[in-house]
């Protein structure tokens, strides 16, 4: 009885002391401590929430569903959706297949998930469900419907940070997803299709996983394709893509909401589905949490992210790439040039090399080199690991910003004299990137940039972000291209075609 009474004794004190330090920390205000330090605080009484033991789910649902909530977003007339992330359905229906049969307007409603950080109201979400937002509203556990505000977001990693003015909130804790395992399972908890907390099973199918939906939300400008005719090189792109994928069932308004593993901690925030058709058929991508904490900490802080930048532009090496460059290495980055006065410049890399390792970990494909880097700052120092000439190589590589290498990642051209918004239709056009065009295997076509509320193109409901291959017959791969094919119209119709999520289309309009 003795004992028993010293461990419990034991255990008062332990509680008592983590209560007493995040009290004796919390009047030099939360915000002063990474999201990391203020959860050790937070969680040092209860370090492990919830025990598997025979693959139960039951302790890790009941502590994690509280603390991820309902977010609901409105837009005025003029926001768009489609293609510039607002609704959490833009990842799935844009990219991934429609929920629908035929070309929706912009919605002037949508709805996704989101997961309490802090008992005082910060909220992880990703970007695209409130980017372009009027109004965001969110829905707690116990039902109460507060206001949002955005304290940051970031299109390159489809993460932002929102803030209600609440207390005593519940919190899932951060896990570590450096540690989670493949054939790991998890939970994926969130508000699918409008459904109250929904809480689903699966298995991690794979990591590092890189999709391409982020890029593709990356259509070159005028000006930068320009200088792509010019010297063959098209801009860097700033994507972040590294997902845990997940066969636990994730759909439309999951956007945002937990990945959380048998402990009942968050190893990720779902992001998006594979699909043909806009709902869940085992493919889902969340983003490591490890990632999202160095994200979500410079929101906190700056109300923006500060990344730092290696400097180099790579291709990923395989069997056929390998054969391309003409080299026997089939793994690693291959450098294809180095930023001048970049970090990489100064610490000697050279186009040519190819980087093996980045801080002692073996790099396989750009998701392994992105997701580090993407972690750090700028002036952080990283070590690499290259090949050059036979010989493995190392270097401390300091990260410089964007600022120290944006005229070389957009380069300033001549500005075009063409207008990129064309009156007649209402819209505004970028030429296609090579990997539009592979996707949707043509050779040609522009993308539709902006619609302008009102005009032919909003009235007859044709999306941003779907591309147009020709009008009235004559391939277009530029607004020049669109300008000078719309007078060749027969009967006052103007005849376009082009391609989206829901396969080719034409139409003859006004």
């Amino acid at each position: 009885m003795k004992r028993i009474g010293l461990m419990v004794v034991a255990a008062f004190i332990g509680g008592a002391a983590a209560i007493g330090g995040y009290k004796l920390l919390e009047p030099k205000g939360g915000d002063a401590l990474s999201f990391q330090e203020q959860q050790n605080v937070l969680f040092a009484s209860n370090p492990k929430i919830a025990s598997t033991g025979a693959v139960d789910f039951v302790e890790a649902a009941a502590s994690v569903s509280p603390a991820v909530v309902h977010i609901k977003t409105s837009y005025t007339g003029n926001s768009s959706s489609q293609g510039g992330g607002s609704s959490p359905m833009d990842m799935f229906e844009d990219f991934f297949g429609g929920g629908g049969r035929r070309m929706q307007r912009a919605p002037r409603a949508a709805s996704g998930s989101g997961v309490i950080l802090t008992p005082d109201g910060y909220i992880v979400t990703n970007n695209h469900v409130v980017d372009n937002a009027d109004k965001i509203e969110v829905i707690l556990s116990d039902r109460r419907k507060v206001s949002a505000k955005v304290i940051g977001k970031d299109p390159n990693t489809d993460l932002a940070l929102i803030k209600v003015e609440a207390t005593n909130l519940p919190v899932v804790k951060m896990g570590n997803s450096d540690n989670v395992q493949i054939g790991e399972w998890v939970l994926a908890v969130g508000f699918p299709l409008d459904l109250q907390t929904t809480v689903t099973a699966g298995i991690i199918s794979a990591k590092a996983r890189s999709i391409g939906i982020l890029a593709r939300n990356q259509q070159p400008s005028e000006e930068e394709y320009e200088e792509y005719q010019r010297t063959g090189k098209m801009p860097a792109n700033n994507s972040i893509e590294s997902y845990i994928q997940t066969d636990a069932a994730i759909n439309p308004g999951n956007s945002g909401g937990a990945l959380v593993n048998a402990n009942g901690e968050l190893i990720g925030i779902n992001a998006a589905i594979a699909s043909q058709t806009g709902t869940n058929v085992g493919y889902g991508f969340a983003i490591p949490v490890n990632l999202a904490k160095k994200i979500l900490d410079d929101f906190r802080k700056y109300g923006a992210v500060k990344r730092g930048y290696i400097g180099v532009t790579f291709a990923a090496l395989d069997a056929d790439e390998a054969e391309k460059l003409k080299i026997d290495d089939i793994t690693g980055l291959y450098v294809t040039d180095v930023v001048p006065n970049s970090g990489a410049d100064a610490a000697g890399l050279k186009k040519g090399d190819i980087i093996k390792k980045v801080g002692g970990a073996t790099i396989y494909d750009s998701p392994d080199l992105q997701e580090k880097i993407g972690r750090l700052s700028p002036g952080d120092k990283v070590q690499l690991t290259y090949l050059r000439d036979g010989q493995l190589k190392n270097t401390n590589v300091t990260l410089k910003g964007e600022n120290s290498v944006a005229a070389t990642l957009k380069p300033a051209v001549a500005k075009n004299n063409n207008k990129a918004t064309i009156d007649k239709l209402g819209a505004s056009f970028a030429p296609a990137s090579a990997q539009v065009k592979s996707r949707y295997r043509v050779q040609n076509g522009v993308v539709v940039t902006g619609i302008e509320q009102g005009k032919l193109f909003d009235s007859w409901e044709i999306p941003k972000g779907v591309l147009i291959t020709s009008i009235n017959g004559k391939p277009v791969n530029s607004s020049k291209d669109v300008e000078d094919a719309l007078p060749a119209t027969r009967n006052g119709m103007t005849r376009i075609s082009g391609v989206g999520p829901e396969g080719a289309f034409t139409f003859n309009i006004n």
